[in-house]
């Protein structure tokens, strides 16, 4: 990789950086701040601020080191789309009628004629995934059959990393931890600067992620997880989305048996890193009523 790559991409980390944490100092200083506060596990007050700022700063910035147009576009359909919809349902899930635990969940309100926000987040990001697959295939001029199969597994691929980083949002600093460890293996390439903004944005949200100050929510979790899920469709085929596929479909079939959080605490290891760098600890003891952002 060239100094010049190296430079411009290490710039799109400190955009990322600067954006995330002005958005979020704009938001908790404006009079929707007071509608954006949550209770967390530990039952302190939290700011949703940190969602709608890591959506935008790390949508744009991903689409700014896009290798094309299509990808450029493809980043921000998938980051903001899904984004958005997270948004809806970090606000409006908060309604007794909205309230519904995971896929099984909404589904079954569906069928009792009841849609809930998490089924139109649901949706909403498996659209922004289709859209945004489609974008990166349509240029790689393959046959029909081959691109129908290769757009539904990217898609797939970034619906499935959309989910699965909103289902590790549970903790401080988790999801964005994990930001990190799936993103830096993507950093390298020509399809790396789709990356590079996004991990800027993570390094600014995590201070106050970590503080229990602000959190991401669906809002952000739904995402980072998009965009990563964006960058990693943009550099591989129908094998390694098919790969990438399966565990993200394993890990999220496991989610409905298994509590991802007492797998972390009883992995050494795993438990480490998941504390590391919170400045309170946690407290296991204290039980709040999960709230429709830890779904």
């Amino acid at each position: 990789m060239g100094v010049g790559r190296i430079l411009g991409r290490l710039a799109l980390a400190g955009a990322g950086a600067v954006a995330a944490q002005g958005i979020q100092r704009a938001l908790r200083a404006s009079s929707l701040s007071k509608d954006l506060e949550r209770t967390n596990f530990r039952g302190s007050t939290v700011n949703l601020a940190g969602g709608p700022a890591l959506a935008v700063s790390a949508a744009v910035t991903s689409a700014a080191g896009a290798p094309t147009g299509r990808a450029a576009t493809a980043a921000l359909v998938a980051g903001l789309g899904s984004g958005a919809v997270g948004f809806y349902d970090d606000v409006v899930g908060v309604r007794p009628e909205h309230k519904a635990k995971g896929f099984r969940g909404h589904l079954g309100a569906l069928r009792e004629g009841r849609v809930t926000s998490g089924f139109v987040k649901i949706a909403g990001v498996g659209a922004a995934g289709l859209a945004a697959s489609a974008l990166l295939t349509r240029s790689r001029g393959r046959g029909a059959v081959t691109t129908v199969i290769d757009t539904a597994l990217g898609a797939g691929v970034i619906a499935g990393a959309a989910n699965l980083f909103n289902l590790l949002d549970l903790r401080p600093g988790r999801a964005l931890k994990a930001g990190v460890l799936a993103g830096t293996p993507l950093a390298g390439g020509t399809t790396g600067g789709l990356v590079a903004g996004p991990l800027g944005a993570v390094a600014g949200s995590l201070p106050p992620d970590l503080a229990e100050e602000t959190m991401l929510g669906d809002c952000g979790a739904n995402a980072l997880g998009a965009v990563l899920g964006t960058a990693y469709a943009a550099r591989t085929g129908p094998v390694g989305r098919f790969a990438a596929l399966a565990v993200l479909a394993g890990l999220t079939a496991a989610s409905e048996k298994v509590s991802f959080t007492k797998v972390i605490e009883r992995t050494p290891g795993l438990r480490e890193l998941d504390a590391f760098g919170r400045m309170k600890a946690d407290k296991p003891d204290i039980q709040v009523e999960k709230l429709p952002i830890d779904d």
